[in-house]
């Protein structure tokens, strides 16, 4: 009987990413980081023991075992070790180090899942782990400046996780009647038209 624990391994590295995603936009660079080592913790636990599981006991076909028991390893550690640098009021400038490693070895295997012609559907698979490895230097980059222009917008930080779709988060506000810079949103334009020709009438006269 053929029986991994595939489903769970992407299930909660869907829930990691949401999970930076958040932490990006919301927790970086603030006072309060043990409010995030939960959810951090968590995901690096499940992650680490599934994905150590595929490497002892190679469940799945050949290869995808390394592709996807190794990958899944490094992701846990990256997770369980950034929850400690946040219970430990740490920096975590050598977790977003490794994690641009780690994610440059998923970006090679994510290449090569496509090239082999792996898994049912190799494009969209290889795809999945090109993405995922690029977050790792991402990461790097958002720890070095977290107060960049990007993550200090005000979409992003009243909308979180739409205000990264940018025009979304506008719209949202355009719908509440809020406003973009010093401007009303919904509010009508006033046309300089009617001012040009009352300018040239009077010239006129």
């Amino acid at each position: 009987m053929f029986i991994n624990n595939l489903t769970l391994m992407l299930i909660n590295m869907v829930a990691g990413f949401v999970l930076l995603i958040l932490y990006i936009v919301r927790g970086l660079g603030s006072s309060e980081q043990r409010r995030w080592v939960p959810g951090f913790a968590m995901t690096g636990l499940v992650a680490l023991l599934t994905g150590l599981y595929v490497i002892w006991r190679w469940p799945l076909p050949g290869s995808y075992n390394i592709a996807f028991g190794e990958m899944t390893v490094l992701f846990g550690v990256i997770y369980l070790g950034a929850a400690l640098a946040m219970a430990l009021g740490g920096d975590l400038l050598s977790v977003a180090v490794y994690a641009t490693l780690a994610g440059l070895a998923a970006i090679v295997v994510g290449v090569r899942i496509i090239s082999l012609g792996m898994t049912l559907r190799p494009i969209m698979s290889g795809v999945g782990f090109i993405l995922a490895g690029a977050s790792g230097p991402l990461l790097l980059v958002c720890q070095q400046r977290p107060t960049s222009r990007l993550l200090r917008s005000p979409d992003l930080r009243a909308d979180g996780l739409p205000g990264l779709l940018g025009p979304f988060g506008r719209l949202r506000r355009l719908a509440a009647g809020g406003t973009v810079g010093n401007r009303q949103l919904g509010a009508p334009r006033r046309s300089a038209r009617p001012a040009r020709l009352a300018v040239l009438a009077g010239a006129a006269t």
